[in-house]
Order: structure tokens, then C-alpha cells, then sequence
């Protein structure tokens, strides 16, 4: 969802300015050595993620930078000094982004996007494996209410995703709702906002979690 022009936010930072709307996160902390990742793992509980972040650092998977499932201490102390190490001169300022791991059958998406002819737009979508296959998105132009968000859901032809699902609960429709229209008001009190994805939107135990999220501002 980039627009070209601005600058991408850390994770953190993205995830930061979300939540500040409303958006669920899971429990993380950004930290700057390998011991203080293994205080944050041990304050936030295992099984955590691990990843190295930065301003500059968009594309955390394609480059090998996220470290999942890590259970001990000695896993995490393994995988912040690898992450470390693995830093380039470009990119500039980096930390250790240390994050509970959350696990759910269904991964939606959702943001927000600029279109050239009718202005800011915020979109959820069907997302993981499933993505480009069924292209299964609603979309409406900034600002929604709670009726508008509502009707996002109904329009997603995947509703079979949103019921019960493979031993988990229905997807709790109000706290989507919550977050679409916390998105929405994001882009209105913050016209810095170029774009904002999320992905993945993970539904556990029926509620959405926002596990990666990178929002990008105008220059």
C-alpha cells in the first residue's frame, strides 16, 4: 500500500500510532541488546517472536529478520545475536522487536490506502495463503461509523471465515468494527497518513490481533 514519496514507520512505531486508535496488538517491546530481549521474552511470557527493526527495514520476512517460536531464554539469546549481526550499514538504526506469539486458523487484512481520484480508503480482506487467490476485499472511502464497518464484513463473500471455524469461535464482529473504525479515525486525525497495512490480522480465539503492521507517512 505504499504511495510512493514518504517513509515507512518502523513496526514498532506503526504499531505504536495503531494502537493509540484502538488497534489490538500483541504484547511487545522494542529493545537494543540481546539481554534485553531475553528480559523482554521473560516479561512478556514464551512462546515469543524475535525480529530485527528499523525505519529502514520494510521487508523483515524476505530477508530472513523474524524468528518465531522461540520457548527459552537460550533461544531468544540465540536469535537476537543472529538478528544483530545480520544488520546492514543501510540500515541505519536498528532494535530488537520482541513480541508474544499469537496462533489462529484465519488471517484477515486490513489498512488503509490513498486513491488518486477519490482520497483515503480503508479496506479488510481475506489474507494469508488465501489472499491472491480469492482477492476477497471490501473497501469504502474515510470517514466510516459502526454501520459502514458492518457493512464491509457483510460484503466479504468468504463469510464462512467469519463463523465458527475449525474449533475456534465466531470472529467477534464488534471488535472488527472497532478496528475499522479506529482506522478510519486514524486517517482523519493524522493527514500525515499515506497508507497503514496490516498483515496479518490474525483471529484468535475469535478476536483479531494485528501481528505485523507498517504504516507509511508523506515526506
Amino acid at each position: 500500500m505504499a504511495s510512493g514519496g514518504g517513509r515507512t514507520l518502523s513496526e514498532h512505531a506503526s504499531k505504536q500510532l495503531l494502537a493509540g486508535h484502538g488497534v489490538p496488538m500483541p504484547d511487545d517491546r522494542a529493545v537494543g541488546s540481546v539481554d534485553e530481549a531475553v528480559e523482554a521474552a521473560e516479561a512478556i511470557g514464551y512462546p515469543v517472536v524475535c525480529k530485527l527493526g528499523g525505519d529502514a527495514i520494510a521487508h523483515k520476512t524476505e530477508r530472513g529478520l523474524v524468528r518465531l517460536g522461540l520457548v527459552d531464554a537460550g533461544a531468544v539469546r540465540h536469535a537476537a545475536a543472529e538478528l544483530l549481526a545480520a544488520a546492514r550499514p543501510d540500515d541505519g538504526a536498528v532494535h530488537l522487536l520482541v513480541a508474544r506469539q499469537v496462533r489462529g486458523s484465519r488471517e484477515l487484512i486490513a489498512g488503509l490506502s490513498h486513491d488518486a481520484q477519490f482520497g483515503m480508503t480503508v479496506m479488510i480482506g481475506v489474507g494469508g495463503i488465501l489472499a491472491e487467490a480469492v482477492a476477497d476485499v471490501a473497501i469504502r472511502l474515510v470517514p466510516i461509523d459502526r454501520v459502514d464497518a458492518a457493512e464491509m464484513l457483510d460484503d466479504l463473500a468468504t463469510q464462512a471465515l467469519l463463523g465458527p471455524f475449525r474449533g475456534e469461535p465466531p470472529v467477534d464482529r464488534e471488535a472488527l468494527i472497532d478496528l475499522l473504525v479506529g482506522l478510519s479515525r486514524a486517517a482523519e486525525a493524522d493527514p500525515s497518513i499515506a497508507s497503514v497495512d496490516i498483515n496479518p490480522l490474525i483471529v484468535v480465539e475469535g478476536r483479531p490481533v494485528a501481528v505485523d503492521a507498517l504504516v507509511e507517512v508523506r515526506a
